[in-house]
């Protein structure tokens, strides 16, 4: 089964649109051959796409976040690389193989009874790819920078790195939603409480949830579980004003980052960004890039995932494509 499309330097040429007395990050980035050429290369970062919406569909959400890894790379490669944004620093792997799922999902009739648990079963495929691939990176020691798909790969990346470090590691979720629903088919919507209950993931904060969006049947599972599960609300932060977003970042931090942890962004957060749920009141893209830029920077951050992205939703053209760059190029070191 193939796991990984590896790119390779005339693989992204296309995308690259040079000009003169200027360098381009895509000129300068990195690439490697195998899997198993990362662990001797001198970059820290590791950027993998994940081109598919099938998790979102599991959702009964709208289609669109596999378009979101391709518009990435028309933006992403075309900063400019100079001495802040640190292309020499960053290997760019290539996409996740989720072409055979995502035929197949095509080929669903969305008026079978089970269409649903279907496409879950196509999810759990795509699961165990993501798995491998994140855990081979983890354990030559990078930091995957995951981009693409939906919020159904969360699961997949906490189950990578866990098995890549032998132990479980921790999650802080910038989202409106927790993606912490019932363990029934796959999708995109129980990542977490799946990650949770396989014990790969062991204390979980949710950054800004909007509690319209949150029902009482998953507050009172939070609050069973309240040892290992807290969140902060985004009508504490920004509407009624109970806590600064610093004081915001902070309570995350003490709750999750004294341990190997993962950074995951639903980019439905962001106020009228396109995405698969785009929302109406919700972060400013600066706070997302604060966000992404103060975990990035602590010493056991171990991955960053930004997903839901859908650019068939956005309302003016590349806005999903410049967004994701910014809070790429904002992680890297």
């Amino acid at each position: 089964m193939s796991y990984v499309k590896i790119y390779s330097e005339k693989d992204t040429a296309s995308f690259i649109k040079k000009r003169g007395g200027e360098t381009k990050f895509g000129e300068k980035i990195c690439f490697v051959e195998s899997l198993k050429d990362l662990k001797n290369h001198s970059a820290k970062y590791v950027v993998l796409g994940i081109p598919e919406d099938i998790g979102v569909r599991a959702n009964y959400g709208k289609p669109g976040t596999s378009k979101a890894w391709e518009a990435v790379l028309g933006s992403l490669l075309n900063i400019q690389q100079n001495h802040l944004t640190h292309a020499e620093n960053v290997i760019l792997l290539g996409e996740i193989d989720c072409d055979t799922q995502m035929r197949q999902a095509g080929y669903l009739s969305k008026e079978k009874k089970h269409y649903a648990e279907e496409l879950g079963e196509l999810v759990t495929q795509i699961d165990h790819k993501v798995t491998e691939v994140i855990k081979k990176i983890v354990e030559a020691g990078k930091l995957p920078i995951i981009i693409g798909g939906g919020h159904n790969n969360s699961y997949g990346n906490l189950r990578g790195t866990s098995e890549a470090l032998k132990k479980p590691v921790n999650c802080i979720n910038f989202d409106a939603h927790t993606d912490f629903r019932s363990l029934e088919h796959r999708h995109s919507g129980n990542g977490f409480s799946y990650a949770f209950e396989k014990g790969f993931l062991d204390k979980y904060f949710i950054f800004g949830l909007h509690r319209n969006y949150t029902s009482e049947a998953i507050f009172s599972s939070m609050e069973e579980n309240s040892e290992r599960v807290k969140v902060n609300l985004f009508e504490d932060i920004s509407v009624k004003q109970k806590l600064s977003f610093s004081e915001a970042l902070k309570e995350a931090e003490n709750f999750c980052c004294n341990e190997n942890f993962g950074i995951e962004l639903d980019m439905d957060a962001i106020e009228m960004m396109g995405s698969s749920a785009i929302t109406p009141s919700g972060f400013t893209l600066t706070e997302a890039r604060k966000f992404v830029s103060h975990f990035s920077k602590n010493k056991n951050a171990r991955y960053l995932h930004i997903c839901e992205a859908s650019p068939l939703a956005e309302i003016y053209p590349n806005q999903v494509a410049k967004t994701i760059a910014y809070l790429v190029s904002d992680a890297i070191l």
